[in-house]
């Protein structure tokens, strides 16, 4: 695609070129003698070249032809001498700039052949001066086009990979925020249609602790209602319209207590301690917001899919530091995958660790599945592990 300096409008280049060339030749003809005087056809060539320069967006083919007869016509008929070369040397410029390269040459080569045919016949000692003045003036003149044209494609190339960052900065974030509503909505919901359903036994069997049952199905719609409205605040651009803690390391009891409820019976081994994970702690393991919160993302997805699908009756989730990496580990004794295929939450916890260019892993077990991911850690200075 041909890249087209823009410079100027059109409208401006036209008005002052016209203005130029024919107050400067009107004024310096009051000044030469023994030459043709102006005419109407004069003044038609003075102004047929900055009339074809009009042409420089949607037909700039045209603009050279034009402007290279007015010129030779208006010097060959023997009017006064002026700037009548202004246009001329626009459309060289111009026709570069458009990426008609070859037309470019060819013109800027047609008024080369002109001056120094115009050198010897004037002959002279200057003549041969004036010849090569004029043909380097020509190729500087293509030159310049291409300039502005090499500068047109930079400027357009820029502008692509600058909206091609934007857009997949757009789509990484859209991808983000997806993961994230799954997460939310479908470990909520999965735990209150466990408690649901232990509700409805309870309340036919054993009313007293039907009262439990529902105070966490409270809890749970409550804390998800909190989190989506976070999520919607984000969509909106504006600040969550109910505060709610962020995923990390010190919530996941929370998810164990929860699956607990739920009538699964979790086992949490956890030799990472939440308050020294921060920068802020001198000497501390550094674990920042994203990892932390891929930690729980993973935990929470994890029991999700086991009260789900799996059939478990327990599951033990673990935390500990493993080299230089944090491992989270979910074992259950449940159905595993059982040649079911990866739905959007596995396809999710996969993208959250290879954004942070760590592993996840699914092992089958005798009974149950292993979901096992190890996420990049980083160390403070002073403090350096094997």
């Amino acid at each position: 695609m041909q890249r087209r300096f823009q410079g100027p409008p059109t409208s401006f280049i036209v008005i002052a070129v016209a203005l130029i060339q024919v107050l400067g030749t009107v004024f310096s003809a009051g000044h030469q003698a023994a030459l043709r005087p102006l005419d109407p056809l004069a003044f038609i060539l003075l102004l047929a070249g900055p009339a074809a320069l009009a042409f420089r967006s949607s037909r700039p083919v045209v603009m050279l032809p034009v402007t290279l007869a007015a010129t030779f016509s208006y010097v060959i008929l023997g009017y006064a001498w002026g700037p009548i070369v202004l246009s001329l040397a626009l459309s060289i410029i111009l026709t570069a700039a458009a990426g008609l390269r070859w037309q470019a040459w060819l013109g800027a080569g047609i008024c080369a052949v002109a001056v120094v045919l115009f050198s010897v016949l004037t002959g002279g000692e200057t003549g041969l001066v004036r010849a090569s003045a004029g043909i380097a003036w020509v190729a500087i003149l293509v030159l310049i086009g291409e300039g502005f044209r090499r500068r047109g494609e930079r400027m357009a190339e820029y502008r692509r990979r600058r909206e091609a960052a934007k857009q997949a900065e757009r789509d990484e974030y859209r991808l983000t925020l997806a993961r994230d509503i799954h997460d939310v909505v479908a470990h909520s919901l999965s735990m209150i249609n466990v408690q649901a359903s232990v509700a409805l036994h309870l309340g036919t069997n054993d009313p007293e602790k039907l009262r439990p049952a529902l105070e966490a199905i409270k809890a749970a719609s409550k804390e998800s209602l909190a989190e989506v409205r976070q999520l919607l605040g984000v969509l909106r651009d504006d600040a969550p319209l109910s505060p709610a803690a962020p995923p990390s390391l010190a919530r996941i009891p929370e998810l164990v207590e929860d699956a607990r409820r739920g009538g699964l019976e979790v086992r949490f081994e956890n030799s990472v301690d939440p308050e020294r994970v921060g920068p802020e702690h001198l000497g501390a393991v550094h674990l920042g917001a994203a990892q932390q919160e891929t930690a729980y993302r993973i935990v929470q997805e994890a029991l999700s899919n086991v009260r789900r699908h799996s059939g478990a009756a327990s599951a033990v989730v673990l935390l500990e530091l493993a080299g230089n990496a944090l491992k989270v580990r979910i074992d259950d004794d449940g159905a595993g995958m059982r040649g079911a295929a990866a739905g959007n939450g596995l396809t999710g916890m996969h993208e959250r660790v290879q954004a942070l260019g760590g592993t996840l892993g699914l092992t089958s077990l005798e009974p149950g599945l292993r979901v096992e991911a190890m996420l990049p850690l980083n160390l403070t200075q002073g403090e350096h592990r094997p």
